[in-house]
This record gives structure tokens, sequence and C-alpha cells, in this order.
């Protein structure tokens, strides 16, 4: 090697000795936070870190709000005279199709009743199935979500809704930044959860047919209580 291909090499190594110092700080402070903090705080970050500017503020509000106790979802429920529900999740291929069929198979019993009920997603992939496994939990509830297929949720869809029910903080984020003019509408479906304390009702997706079954116990034990509600 040359001097001058001597000097080039001593160059990048000494240039590059920096940023390599730097990153393995980064990733030792990283690891240590992740050692130090409970796994729900570092889940709570990620999701506070996804959203992007005024929708990251309202997220932060909405958790801030609920938490400090200054409103409370766990209370706030749509009026008596609400007859048109649509329920809405991420994808619509789990929870709100399970909540649709939850509430039209009890509406069923109620011929007389005049409501309308729709479910949507509000990032589903028109089309897209309910998975097997929340087919086969939904059968220990007499639902069949064989021939459910996903929907995107719509500015009809909101504008023609009486109440929509929200599963999570997320869903009511995105429920509120999109449809500003709806969110006296928007509502958590866990304010109707007796043996729930949770507001949440998580997404079961990655969790398994256990989780799923246990989150749609939790589901149907909301739309018995809604029904109930607006039968008095």
């Amino acid at each position: 090697m040359t001097e001058q291909g001597k000097h080039i090499g001593v160059g990048v190594e000494t240039a590059s000795s920096p940023s390599r110092f730097h990153d393995s700080v980064g990733r030792y402070i990283r690891a240590t936070i992740k050692r130090l903090l409970p796994d729900s705080t570092i889940h709570e970050l990620r999701r506070y870190q996804k959203y992007g500017g005024k929708e990251r503020l309202l997220y932060f509000k909405i958790r801030a709000m609920n938490t400090l106790r200054l409103t409370s979802l766990k209370s706030s429920r749509p009026p008596k005279t609400a007859r048109s529900f649509l329920f809405v999740c991420f994808g619509n291929i789990m929870r709100s199709p399970m909540c649709e069929a939850l509430m039209k198979q009890a509406l069923a019993s109620m011929p007389s009743a005049q409501f309308s009920v729709r479910s949507a997603g509000l990032n589903a992939t028109p089309g897209r199935p309910a998975p097997p496994w929340a087919t086969t939990a939904a059968q220990d509830f007499g639902i069949s979500l064989e021939h459910h297929r996903a929907r995107l949720l719509t500015a009809d869809m909101v504008d023609q809704a009486d109440a929509i029910f929200a599963m999570d903080y997320d869903n009511l984020t995105q429920l509120q930044f999109r449809y500003p003019h709806a969110r006296d509408k928007v509502f958590m479906l866990g304010a109707y959860a007796r043996d729930y304390p949770a507001v949440e009702i998580k997404d079961p997706y990655y969790s398994g047919e256990g989780a799923t079954l246990s989150c749609y116990k939790i589901l149907s034990g909301c739309v018995q209580h809604l029904i109930a509600t607006l039968q008095q």
C-alpha cells in the first residue's frame, strides 16, 4: 500500500470511530431503558411515538384527560335515543365484526325495534376475511364470521351513525382526528363492561385463539349491557 493509501486508510478509520462509539452508547442507553422500565411503559411509549404532529398531541390529551380523571371514558355513553350504531376497530376482521354480529343476534329477538348496526375498520383492507382462530372463537357464541369481509370506514358511515364505538385508544384517537365533527358521538365500548375495569378492549390479533376468546367474552358482555340500557 502506498503512503497515500495508508494515510487514507488511517483517516477513514479515525473518522468512523466516533460514529461507532455513538452507536454503541445509543444501543447501551436503549438496552438500559428497556431493562429498567416496565413492559407496559415501553409499549405505551411506542404507541405514542407512532403518531405524528397533531395526532400525537390528541392521543396524549385523550390519555392524560382520562388518567387524571378530567374526563371519564368509562362513563361516557350515547343517548338512549340512538338507533344507528357503528362499531369500529383497526382492520374490521375481529373485534368490530364480532360486535356487529352479536348485536344483530340479540336484536333478532326484538323484531319491533328499529336499529341499524354496522362495523368497519379504520385501516381495513376491503374484502379481507376474519382469521381462522377468530372464526373458531366466534362459534362459541353462536356467531359465524365465515362470510364476513372487511369494510373500510368512510365519511358516510360516520355521518349516518348516531353512536360510534371504538375499542381502544388508538381507534378513538384516529376517529377524533379524522372526523372532528363527529367527536360528540364517538364512545368507548369498554364503558359497557361490567366485570372488566379497563376502558380499552385490546386487539387480540397477535395473541392467538385463547386471547381472542377472552376478548369476545368481554365484547359479548358489553353488547348485552348496551342493549339492556336501550330497552330501559
